[in-house]
């Protein structure tokens, strides 16, 4: 019988970074067995002694911790080798070596990723530009985008523009289903912004909208599955690309974010020459 281990994440602020590392550690690790409790925005003394109090139950505890205030965090590890429980911090070691790397001192100040800077506004604002014009939507503001994707159904247009929104980068994703579903000014203007065409190759498309049809529970329809059309689909969209010269990704075997990746060098090097 495997022993279950407790692991504690504790946190000053949300606890979303924390939770991000121990998803990579344990992904390194199989057929371990565990039981995670979250504490976020633990902020005092009093409320480490009540985190240890339950920790304390079991010889199994694990406990990592990402609190920015040294004083806090000093006092957890203290207690945490007292008690005898296993402990690691993630970030301080981190923020000291490049507080001396940068010669600057650093602010501790829990949850400040978040602060409300101009930064995230942008991100915010986006977000929400993205999600207005989603999937051919609001065409006529397409010259606000930083980004337009073009694009057959089912080539992640949709959760690829909202990963870039989440950047920052104002979005407007186009379904392609020939020439004339290209917007006017985008065809009396090609370079109005950066224009970036995605494609994959006709037999994932055909897995893709055969799924689609199944998850909807929708009557297959023949058209939208088509080998034969949809490799038609798929090659008169590339010539679309090349002749607005518009420079396009093969999704086929990405991920969103490695899709994201290669969207995001082309648009730099668009405002390089822009």
């Amino acid at each position: 019988m495997t022993n279950t281990y407790q692991i504690y994440l504790i946190s000053d602020s949300t606890g979303e970074t924390l939770d991000r590392i121990f998803t990579a550690i344990k992904a390194q690790f199989k057929n371990i067995d565990y039981k995670i409790h979250t504490y976020s925005f633990t902020r005092t003394e009093n409320q480490i002694l009540k985190i240890f109090s339950e920790a304390e139950k079991s010889s199994n505890s694990i406990i990592l911790y990402s609190i920015v205030d040294s004083n806090l965090a000093k006092y957890l590890a203290n207690t945490s080798s007292e008690k005898n429980i296993p402990c690691f911090g993630v970030l301080g070691d981190l923020i000291l070596s490049f507080s001396k790397l940068l010669n600057q001192k650093a602010s501790h100040q829990p949850s400040g990723q978040y602060a409300l800077n101009d930064e995230y506004y942008k991100r915010i604002a986006a977000i929400q530009f993205t999600m207005s014009h989603d999937d051919g939507n609001l065409v006529k503001e397409i010259s606000k985008s930083d980004i337009i994707l073009l694009g057959v159904s089912r080539t992640s247009k949709t959760p690829t523009s909202i990963y870039l929104a989440n950047k920052g980068y104002k979005t407007s994703n186009i379904p392609l289903v020939n020439e004339n579903s290209i917007p006017k000014t985008l065809k009396e203007n090609p370079k109005i912004t950066c224009v970036i065409g995605l494609n994959t190759e006709p037999e994932r498309l055909v897995d893709l909208r055969k799924n689609r049809m199944n998850s909807l529970k929708e009557t297959e329809n023949k058209f939208y599955t088509d080998i034969e059309k949809i490799k038609k689909e798929v090659d008169d969209a590339k010539k679309t690309f090349r002749k607005y010269k518009w420079p396009s990704i093969d999704v086929t075997r990405k991920s969103v974010e490695e899709t994201a990746a290669s969207i995001i060098k082309i648009y730099e090097i668009y405002k390089q020459n822009d």
